[in-house]
């Protein structure tokens, strides 16, 4: 039994596994022991095990390799406490717990639930953690908070007593002066408790003084994809598509107002008890929502949509398993055809980061328009016009909704329409731009198939006040929706593109699909992920039949239907 450190290179202390087996694998895999996340980290890129004379480390014929005190190595052992295992951007230390004590007994049974918490679950492997650690974690956090609330009292005291204004202050000459006045407030304090490390109450005072607080040990971690604060001192994340607590909180309930009102400001966006509900997004994209009492009962409530800081490519979600290398060639195929793509998914399924993959897609040659209600999407075409609807001021005028913006891009000569979603009365502007020469435009919507796709459609355009014949609006839809792109989170976590469909017209007074791909489902892993494969329906698309004719250099191979198609293998990423 032994016990492994992963720090970042920086020093930061990410996670503490305890490995109960004799071997430990480490790699990017989602079935590994230790996960590791980045491009110079292997599928499987190293094992730890364990023999009687300690702790040795073997590389994996990784690509990087493993490197022990600055020196690479194939083999290497046993490692003793003051080694630093180097793995990609992490360093790992090991503390052999037989080496240290040899009558130490062996590691509880699995199912030994009453004094062990259970905090690392793999397919095979369970990593555990003694649930005297977590009451220390949330002494240690109560004790912290505390002192925090006492730092920002006497740092108020302070600047006003030096009569300095913030307000004309920039961020980082703001940070300089809180950070001064913060270090010389806790140095002046003769009666801190042993156990609070003044470097970090310096760290996290400055950090909810002038920043994010706690949020941003979360931001700064790029496998954790969401941030969920239910109350001051209720704070989850999503990490590898699971949902995990974390043990840091803020001070109180005005510490998270303040990180909300940080949030809004530079956006021009209110949060109060007249307009309890803002939605925004940080510098980077990341999408944010916050509701605050009386509406939130628990107290502020505050959640972050993380952005992934590298652009993701059609050949990641390939990796990833979300999508096959077919299905990537035919929506390419069609986004270039200028065919008209509606994503379709449930909310987190991934739509948005879909809809930035096919964007990528457009010709540079082409002028696009992007309508959204907060701005996700990460275009990089040179011909771009991001809008961004704007909601009421105090006094409940100036909004500027979807749908006035959306009229006003046809008159911006757009070659293409991208509407980040279409969710009311926008979604008549959005089939009219499609019928009118606005071909190749693309946006999402909230649907659980691309059947309910249609359905919704037709409800949304009943919610822009025109009165029209259900008749009337089905032939909107048929004739303006080209392709439906179905995206699904499955309990589990992962995310897959499960449908491909065409949309072929309208027979009687039913719009007909045609489905060209799916994802059908096999069964679970032994980790709970589902398993399944992607497939070709056999039906070739009306638009690819007319290109081969016209003489275009068009692959109908990636229709065949082939029941043997490889595993579609969920890596946990998005």
């Amino acid at each position: 039994m032994f016990e492994i450190q992963v720090s970042s290179k920086k020093g930061k202390v990410l996670q503490r596994v305890h490995c109960a087996d004799e071997k430990c694998r480490i790699g990017r895999d989602r079935d590994n022991m230790i996960v590791l996340q980045g491009r110079k980290v292997g599928a499987v890129h190293a094992w730890l095990v364990e023999r009687d004379e300690g702790v040795f480390v073997e590389d994996n014929s990784s690509k990087t390799g493993v490197s022990v005190n600055g020196n690479r190595v194939s083999v290497h052992g046993p490692i003793v406490v003051e080694d630093s295992i180097a793995i990609g951007d992490y360093l790992l230390r090991v503390i052999c717990k037989r080496a240290q004590n040899n009558a130490e007994p062996t590691a509880p049974a699995v199912d030994d639930t009453e004094t062990r918490e259970l905090v690392v679950s793999t397919s095979t492997e369970l990593a555990y953690v003694d649930t005297g650690d977590q009451v220390a974690f949330a002494q240690r956090d109560e004790l912290y908070a505390t002192w925090r609330i006492a730092v920002r009292d006497r740092l108020v005291k302070l600047l006003d007593l030096r009569r300095i204004d913030v307000s004309n202050l920039s961020d980082s000459e703001l940070r300089a002066v809180t950070g001064e006045a913060i270090e010389k407030i806790i140095h002046d304090i003769d009666d801190l408790p042993l156990e609070i490390d003044r470097a970090d109450l310096a760290r996290q005072s400055l950090a909810e003084a002038v920043g994010l607080g706690p949020l941003e040990e979360l931001l700064a971690d790029d496998s954790i994809t969401e941030i969920m604060v239910n109350s001051a001192d209720q704070l989850f994340f999503e990490q590898n598509g699971r949902l995990k607590k974390s043990h840091i909180t803020f001070t109180d309930d005005r510490a998270v107002i303040s990180a909300i009102e940080r949030i809004v400001a530079p956006l021009g966006r209110r949060i109060d008890e007249s307009s309890p509900m803002v939605d925004a997004r940080l510098a980077d994209g990341s999408r944010v929502n916050a509701v605050i009492p009386p509406l939130a009962l628990k107290g502020p409530s505050i959640t972050i949509r993380k952005f992934s800081k590298e652009r993701l490519r059609a050949k990641n979600l390939v990796e990833f398993g979300s999508v096959s290398s077919s299905m990537i060639n035919f929506i390419e195929m069609s986004v270039k055809a200028k065919r008209n793509v509606v994503i379709s998914g449930g909310t987190g399924s991934g739509k948005t980061t879909l809809l930035n993959v096919l964007s990528n897609f457009i010709p540079e040659s082409e002028r696009i328009i992007t309508v959204e209600d907060a701005a996700e999407l990460s275009l990089v075409q040179p011909n771009l016009v991001g809008l961004e609807a704007r909601p009421a001021n105090q006094e409940g005028k100036g909004v500027v909704s979807i749908r006035d913006l959306v009229r006003n891009c046809l008159r911006m000569r757009p070659d293409r329409i991208v509407v980040g979603e279409c969710r009311g009365g926008e979604a008549l502007d959005m089939l009219q731009a499609m019928n009118t020469g606005h071909d190749g435009s693309l946006t999402t919507i909230h649907a659980n198939s691309p059947r309910d796709c249609i359905s919704r459609l037709e409800v949304l355009v009943m919610m822009s006040g025109i009165e029209m014949p259900l008749a009337a609006i089905r032939e909107q839809v048929s004739s303006a929706v080209n392709i439906v792109v179905q995206q699904t989170r499955f309990s589990c976590g992962s995310r897959k593109v499960t449908s491909i469909t065409e949309v072929t017209g309208i027979e009687g007074n039913t719009v007909q699909l045609a489905e060209i791909f799916r994802f059908r489902q096999t069964g679970y892993g032994s980790d709970g992920r589902v398993q399944g494969v992607f497939e070709a329906t056999g039906l070739i698309p009306e638009f690819y039949e007319k290109l081969a004719e016209q003489g275009a250099q068009v692959d109908l191979s990636i229709f065949d239907k082939r029941p043997n198609t490889a595993l579609a293998v969920d890596t946990g990423h998005v």
